[in-house]
């Protein structure tokens, strides 16, 4: 499948001297340096209206960069009779409540059985709509609410009311540590320089905003509730680990669970085997983009993290 990518941005006054395919890997962050220097060998890549092709190239900043480029990706368009727990639909837009260990849309390592796949199955003409109208991303192991476009015009009213932070999108996690009270962490995110899988807090990414709230302390862990006001790659994880309290079972960016004194063999076993990021979006607010209609939707907590919350719970009690 190819697909155009059309980008457009203003280079930021601290890139002031950085090679041009660094600076625009910084600012680009969702496509990878070599791809990027490749489009500027490629001579899809312009500065202030005119074709660079020197990936060395120093910039100054403050320099207005666009990229008209194709990319053909290496996915599957195939309907697969994938189970979709759909919670809500109409003509235009669909809400599904998604598991963990299941991809958005196909990608390098996961070219089908995904959300993507199974939207081909149940509603065949969602082909035609980008991305079959995913609408945002959740990370493979991250469960709960995501938003589906019926058709191309919805699928745009919806991003730009994310862009325009007019989509409320609260998530429950599960942290390390016993947090003293709720804040908002205000720390830009980019990819990381050398492994491109990972984000990282960088002065020089795009502005990245979470707001966080105490649902419950316990002596080594926190249960919150947390907001997002932008929707960078990974932001809530990058964001706890950022300010030490790393989300439990978090893979890339989470630290050892601290195991409680005088817990139980069984539940230490059970918390040290919780293998993946304890985090689900539970609930949703936003207008409807057609007849702007106030639409709320929420998810309940995977049986997976009420577990992991009950085993905290009886260990207090203990304590």
């Amino acid at each position: 499948m190819i697909r155009k990518v059309q980008l457009a941005e203003i280079i930021p006054k601290h890139q002031f001297g950085r090679r041009l395919d660094q600076a625009l890997a910084n600012l680009f962050f969702n496509y990878s340096r070599s791809r990027i220097k490749q489009w500027i060998l490629n001579s899809n890549v312009q500065v202030n209206g005119k074709i660079v092709n020197t990936p060395k190239n120093k910039i100054l900043g403050g320099e207005v960069v666009t990229i008209n480029a194709k990319i053909i990706e290496p996915i599957s368009l195939e309907a697969q009779n994938i189970p979709l727990n759909i919670i809500y639909e109409d003509s235009e837009l669909m809400i599904i409540n998604k598991p963990c260990n299941l991809v958005m849309h196909p990608g390098i390592g996961n070219i089908n059985n995904t959300i993507l796949n199974g939207l081909l199955y149940y509603y065949p003409d969602i082909i035609n709509v980008p991305r079959a109208g995913i609408v945002h991303r959740l990370d493979k192991n991250t469960t709960g609410l995501a938003i589906i476009a019926k058709t191309p015009s919805i699928q745009t009213q919806l991003i730009k009311k994310i862009k325009m932070r007019n989509v409320i999108r609260e998530y429950e996690a599960i942290v390390i540590g016993s947090m003293v009270s709720g804040g908002t962490i205000n720390a830009s995110i980019s990819r990381h320089l050398k492994k491109r899988t990972y984000m990282t807090v960088n002065v020089t990414g795009k502005s990245s905003i979470t707001h966080y709230r105490i649902i419950k302390r316990f002596h080594d862990y926190t249960y919150l509730r947390i907001r997002l006001e932008t929707g960078r790659t990974h932001q809530i994880r990058v964001h706890m680990s950022h300010i030490h309290h790393p989300i439990v079972g978090d893979p890339l960016y989470g630290g050892r669970p601290r195991l409680p004194k005088n817990m139980s063999e069984s539940n230490i076993k059970k918390l040290r085997n919780f293998n993946r990021q304890a985090l689900h979006a539970s609930t949703l607010y936003f207008n409807h983009p057609r007849h702007n209609t106030p639409m709320e939707f929420h998810s309940n907590l995977p049986q997976d993290m009420l577990d992991l919350l009950s085993i905290l719970k009886i260990h207090d009690k203990n304590l």
